[in-house]
């Protein structure tokens, strides 16, 4: 981690019991390691409060608290009150939830916490589904994917709605600085991270971590899997700052790698390319990726 001028201690240690291959471990890692000790955690209920709190175990070196799925944004507003009635405004307030603590059941606190104008860095680990509970579709889950409540069949080939668009939802919020990072860029994560911890106000960051079994995936292909997120459009990486819209790793949305690439690396998908490719999907999929990094792009040269 030197390379990355990173602190050498590890703030989310080792010894959790996070599957091997798990893009959210890594993204704690990561985050924590930006934040520093004077941090306080608030977490909600999910894969990564399970794997590292197994009482009387805790993989936290950092003030950490519990909160549920809907009050996990509500718990770091108070913490981040009584701080500033202490005078210790110094202290970072990270809030940590997967996608289905943030896009779905704790969205009303969350967004609660932005209107408020709370002073917290908000982390979302977005792996698209509800892993811990059972690997249900959540509002992160992407067309097309198998979950076990949007399971593929003759009828229904996986989910049928779009991913919903978080990250703009929280933009219109007023937030100063909203980003979308991946495990798969360290570099640009732990930038992403940084800035919005040094940003007075509510932040958020989106960060695409896979997951070994939702994802049905290869434990040694997270990082590959991740970028290919990136290079195919499927997950791209772009900044709203004071809301205007910056592209990052600037990419032509007609010159990305096939979405398939991405796509046929993970077991939620296999559905799309057996017993034969399902070409409508697939490109309904990819036609939707470059319309939305198209329209990213576009919004970022208007400086809007």
């Amino acid at each position: 981690m030197a390379i990355l001028g990173l602190d050498e201690k590890e703030y989310f240690a080792r010894g959790h019991r996070a599957c091997a291959g798990c893009g959210e471990a890594l993204a704690l890692r990561l985050a924590m390691k930006v934040a520093g000790e004077n941090t306080v955690v608030v977490q909600c209920t999910g894969c990564m409060e399970v794997v590292s709190t197994p009482y009387p175990e805790t993989a936290w070196e950092v003030p950490w608290v519990h909160g549920a799925f809907e009050n996990n944004a509500s718990i770091a507003s108070g913490v981040e009150r009584a701080l500033k009635v202490l005078g210790k405004e110094d202290v970072n307030v990270m809030v940590l939830g997967g996608d289905g603590g943030t896009y779905d059941i704790g969205f009303r606190g969350l967004s609660g916490a932005f209107e408020r104008g709370h002073n917290i860095t908000y982390i979302c680990t977005d792996n698209e589904a509800y892993m811990n509970t059972g690997i249900q579709r959540s509002g992160a889950t992407p067309y097309g994917a198998s979950t076990t409540t949007s399971p593929a069949g003759k009828v229904i080939p996986g989910k049928e709605e779009q991913k919903k668009d978080l990250v703009s939802i929280i933009a219109a919020h007023g937030s100063p600085y909203v980003a979308t990072a991946s495990v798969g860029y360290h570099a640009d994560l732990v930038r992403k991270v940084k800035t919005a911890l040094e940003t007075k106000g509510p932040t958020f960051v989106n960060i695409y971590s896979p997951c070994v079994p939702g994802w049905r995936t290869d434990p040694a292909k997270s990082i590959t899997i991740a970028k290919l997120g990136v290079e195919t459009g499927a997950t791209p990486l772009f900044e709203i700052i004071d809301g205007k819209h910056v592209l990052n790793m600037p990419q032509n949305p007609e010159n990305l790698k096939p979405v398939e690439e991405y796509l046929k690396l993970q077991g939620r998908f296999r559905h799309l390319f057996r017993p034969e490719k399902n070409e409508e999907i697939l490109s309904s999929i990819e036609a939707h990726a470059k319309e939305n990094l198209k329209r990213i792009k576009e919004l970022a040269e208007k400086g809007c």
